[in-house]
């Protein structure tokens, strides 16, 4: 899983040059939620800090959609143990 934090400033982007959501790592979680397949496809996220991605030896700066998706899982197991 990815070592970032909600409160954390990024910016969602989208391959296809629509206007950018800047807000923070849960900002842009949840509007990634709610994208329909194609846009998910074409969507990336920006980081102010770089992460670790597994199975690569230097850190990154932007985020694919799979990762993303593994955000959004988080961010739902999190709302479900609150609940």
């Amino acid at each position: 899983m990815l070592d970032t934090t909600w409160d954390e400033p990024a910016t969602l982007i989208d391959l296809d040059g629509k206007t950018p959501l800047i807000g923070t790592v849960r900002d842009c979680v949840m509007h990634f939620a709610i994208f329909k397949p194609f846009a998910k496809e074409a969507a990336r996220m920006l980081l102010t800090r770089p992460v670790f991605r597994e199975g690569r030896k230097t850190r990154v700066w932007l985020l694919n959609p799979d990762e993303l998706e593994q955000l959004v899982q988080r961010l739902n197991a999190e709302k479900d143990q609150l609940h």
